[in-house]
C-alpha cells in the first residue's frame, strides 16, 4: 500500500506548536522520516510557533495540512491554537495534542513512538471524516486519501 499523502499526493505540511523549536523538529524529523521509510505517511514539518502569540502568523504563512500541539500546553491552549488554525487555515485542517505533561513524563522516546503510533490514524479518521462530510474537496484517487 502506497503512504498516505494529502489528496493532490504531496507530502502533509506539518505546523507543531512547542516552545523548544530545535527539540520540535528533532523529534517530528525522526517521525517523520520513521512513517516515510515504513510506507506508512508522508510528512513535512514546515515550521514551528515558539508561543501561542506566534500561531496565527505561521498559520498565515505556511497554511498547513496539520497543525500539532506539544504536550507543554493545556488542553485549553491546545484548542485556541486549533481555533484560530480552522479559522485562518478551514476546516480541513488536522489538529492533534500531545497529552499534556507526556514529554516530562514518559521522555522524548515515548513521545517519538506515541507519534508514529497515533499520527496516521489521526490523519486518516480526519480525512475519512471530511470525505464523508463533502468536505476534502478532492477524490481518492490511487489508494491515496
Amino acid at each position: 500500500m502506497a503512504p498516505l499523502t494529502t489528496p493532490t499526493g504531496q507530502p502533509f505540511r506539518l505546523l507543531t506548536v512547542n516552545k523548544a523549536p530545535e527539540r520540535a523538529f528533532r523529534l517530528v524529523g525522526k517521525v517523520a522520516n520513521d512513517l516515510q521509510d515504513g510506507g506508512v505517511v508522508l510528512l513535512e514539518h514546515v515550521g514551528n510557533a515558539a508561543s501561542l502569540e506566534e500561531v496565527e502568523s505561521k498559520l498565515r504563512e505556511l497554511r498547513p495540512d496539520v497543525l500539532m500541539a506539544a504536550s507543554m500546553w493545556t488542553p485549553a491552549e491546545s484548542s485556541h491554537a486549533f481555533e484560530l488554525g480552522r479559522r485562518i487555515v478551514g476546516e480541513n485542517l488536522i489538529t492533534h495534542a500531545i497529552p499534556e505533561g507526556m514529554q516530562v513524563e514518559k521522555g522524548p522516546d515515548f513521545v517519538v513512538q506515541y507519534l508514529k503510533d497515533t499520527l496516521p490514524s489521526v490523519i486518516r479518521q480526519n480525512l475519512d471524516s471530511k470525505l464523508a462530510d463533502g468536505r476534502a474537496g478532492e477524490a481518492v484517487e490511487g489508494g491515496k486519501l
